[in-house]
C-alpha cells in the first residue's frame, strides 16, 4: 500500500483490501446501527446519538425512502427507472432526468477523461456481453467479433449531461450507460448529508464496498475502519484506518465474477479492451472527501493495473 497528500483530499490507494468494516472499541459509546439491502447489495448506517436523540424508526424510514428514490433513478435492473428509460430511448435529443442522475453523469464524464477511458459508464454493452447486466449470466465466452461490436458503442464523450434543466443526451442513439461503479458512492454521500441534516454529527454510512465517516466516531478520534484482505470465503483485516470527513471505496473482482468455460472473469470490465480487467491487483482502495469520487477512482485504478495505475496515481498526486 502507498499513501500521501493530494490536491483536494487525502486519497489513499492500496493494492490490498476489499471492504471497509467499522470497528468500535469496547469502551466506546455504542452507535445506533441500521441495515438492510438496496442497490443490489447491503447498506448500513451508524451514528452516535446527539444530545437530542434521533428516533431510529424515523431515520430508517428516511434512509430507505431515499435509497428507493435513488435506485429508481440509477437501476439498470428496473425497466421503469430513469436510467432504463434513457437507455431505451433511440434519440439524440435532450432527455429530462432527475438532477442527481445528471450530476453523476457529468462527474462520470470528467473522471473518464481524467483516467483516459479506464473509467467509462457507457461500458454497459460490455458488461451485458460478459454476463454482468440485467440480462443475466451467459455460458460461453464472448467472441472477438462480439467484443468488437460492443466496443463501438462505448465512448463517454458521446454521453452529454447538463444540470439546468437536468438532462442527458446521446450523440449516438445506440448508447447505453451503467452507473453502478459510481452510483453507490454517490448514494453514500447523499445519505451522509441526510443523516447530518437530521442531527447526526458523528456517523458512518456504508453501501457495499463504499463508505463515508463523519465526525469523531465512537472513540473521539474518528471511525476506525478495517480494510479487508481480498481472500475468498474468509474475513481477514489487511489494515485499519481512522476516518473522519472522508470516504473509502474498494474495487476488486475476487468475489464478483463469472466462470465461462475454463476462464474466470471478474466484473470490472476494462472499457479500453472490452474484456475483464487483466489486473495483477487483488483490489484497490481509495480514500477521498467524496465517496462518488473514491468509488469511480477505485474502479479506474483496478482497470489500469499495478504499474499503469501507480503512474496515474503519482501523476494525479494521489500518492
Amino acid at each position: 500500500m502507498y499513501s500521501a497528500g493530494a490536491r483536494k483530499a487525502r486519497p489513499y490507494v492500496g493494492i490490498l483490501g476489499a471492504l471497509g468494516l467499522a470497528i468500535a472499541p469496547a469502551h466506546a459509546a455504542e452507535p445506533v446501527t441500521l441495515s438492510g439491502r438496496a442497490m443490489g447489495t447491503t447498506w448500513s448506517v451508524k451514528w452516535i446519538q446527539p444530545a437530542t436523540p434521533l428516533d431510529p424508526a424515523t431515520v430508517e424510514r428516511r434512509v430507505t425512502d431515499r435509497l428507493e428514490q435513488l435506485e429508481q433513478q440509477f437501476s439498470t435492473y428496473r425497466p421503469s427507472s430513469d436510467l432504463s428509460r434513457f437507455n431505451r430511448a433511440a434519440s439524440t435529443d435532450w432527455i429530462a432526468v432527475p438532477p442527481e442522475l445528471a450530476r453523476v453523469a457529468q462527474q462520470a464524464r470528467e473522471i473518464s477523461k481524467l483516467t483516459g477511458g479506464a473509467f467509462d459508464v457507457t461500458v454497459a454493452p460490455l458488461l451485458h456481453l460478459w454476463g454482468f447486466g440485467p440480462e443475466g449470466r451467459r455460458d460461453a465466452l464472448p467472441t472477438a467479433a462480439e467484443i468488437t461490436a460492443a466496443r463501438v458503442l462505448v465512448d463517454s464523450r458521446k454521453l452529454e449531461a447538463r444540470l439546468t434543466p437536468p438532462g442527458l443526451r446521446k450523440l449516438d442513439p445506440r448508447l447505453t450507460a451503467d452507473f453502478s461503479s459510481i452510483a453507490k458512492g454517490y448514494a453514500v454521500d447523499d445519505l451522509s448529508e441526510l443523516l447530518g441534516s437530521l442531527g447526526a454529527a458523528s456517523q458512518l454510512v456504508q453501501i457495499g464496498g463504499d463508505l463515508k465517516a463523519v465526525g469523531s466516531g465512537s472513540d473521539s478520534h474518528g471511525w476506525r475502519t478495517a480494510i479487508e484482505q481480498p481472500v475468498e470465503n474468509a474475513r481477514r483485516f489487511a489494515r485499519v484506518v481512522t476516518l473522519s470527513g472522508q470516504a473509502l471505496s474498494t474495487s476488486g473482482s475476487y468475489r464478483n465474477f463469472v466462470t465461462l468455460g475454463d476462464r474466470r472473469a471478474g466484473h470490472i470490465v476494462d472499457p479500453r479492451t472490452g474484456s475483464p480487467a487483466a489486473s495483477t491487483l487483488a483490489s484497490v482502495s481509495v480514500i477521498n472527501d467524496s465517496c462518488a469520487t473514491s468509488s469511480a477512482l477505485a474502479t479506474a485504478l483496478f482497470a489500469l493495473g499495478a504499474e499503469e495505475g501507480f503512474r496515474f496515481a503519482t501523476k494525479e498526486r494521489l500518492v
